[in-house]
C-alpha cells in the first residue's frame, strides 16, 4: 500500500516546481477543478473564486488518494485551466513507487481524512512571501494564457492580501510549515526512507 504526502502552499508558490525536481509520481489536485460554467461556483473580484475550497471536487480527489494507496494506479481528470473545464481523463500510475505527493492549494482538504485512513506519510504546506508568491504567480499565468492579465493582476493582489491567513489555515488543518528547500529536504529523506 502507498502512501501520500500532501502538499499544500499559495498558487504560485513552486509545489509543482518541487514535485518535478524530485522525479516523485504526483497528483496534481487542481485537475479536480469544477468546470467554469458549473452554477454552484463560488465568485470574488467579480469572477469564479477559484481559491475557494467549494471550487473543487474534493471528493473526487479524496477517490482518487485512496485508489492510489490501494491499488497504485487510478484514473483521474485532465482540467484545462485557460478554458476552465475538464478536457478527459488520464491513467496515474505510481508504478510501484511507495510514496506519491498529492500537490496543490486544497491539499489540506484531505489531511484529517488521510490521516484517518492511515494512508497521510506527511502534509507540509510551502510558506513564501506573498509578494514573491504574487510575481510568480503572475509571470507563470501570463506565460500560459490562463487568464485576461487585468483579471490575472486583479486576481493576484487579492490572493497575496489573503496569503497569511490561507496558511494559517492550513496549518490549523494539520500541515507543517516550510520553505522549499526545507520541503525538498524533508521529502528526499521520506523518500530515501522506505
Amino acid at each position: 500500500m502507498a502512501r501520500v504526502v500532501l502538499l499544500a502552499g499559495a498558487s504560485g508558490s513552486g509545489k509543482t516546481s518541487l514535485c518535478r525536481r524530485l522525479g516523485v509520481p504526483v497528483l496534481a489536485l487542481d485537475d479536480f477543478y469544477r468546470d467554469g460554467d458549473d452554477p454552484a461556483l463560488p465568485h470574488r473580484f467579480g469572477i469564479v473564486d477559484w481559491d475557494d475550497p467549494t471550487s473543487w471536487d474534493g471528493d473526487a480527489a479524496l477517490e482518487a488518494v485512496r485508489r492510489l494507496c490501494a491499488d497504485g494506479a487510478s484514473d483521474v481528470p485532465v482540467y484545462d485551466i485557460p478554458t476552465s473545464r475538464r478536457t478527459g481523463t488520464a491513467r496515474l500510475d505510481l508504478g510501484g513507487a511507495p510514496v506519491f505527493v498529492a500537490e496543490g492549494i486544497f491539499a489540506a482538504e484531505l489531511v484529517m481524512t488521510c490521516g484517518r485512513a492511515g494512508v497521510l506519510a506527511d502534509a507540509l504546506c510551502l510558506r513564501l512571501h506573498p509578494a514573491t508568491t504574487f510575481l510568480r504567480r503572475l509571470l507563470r499565468d501570463l506565460a500560459e494564457s490562463r487568464k485576461p492579465p487585468l483579471t490575472l493582476v486583479r486576481r493576484g493582489l487579492g490572493l497575496a492580501r489573503g496569503e497569511p491567513a490561507l496558511v494559517r489555515r492550513w496549518i490549523a488543518a494539520g500541515c507543517r510549515p516550510c520553505t522549499i528547500p526545507e520541503a525538498e529536504r524533508t521529502l528526499r529523506a521520506l523518500l530515501a526512507s522506505v
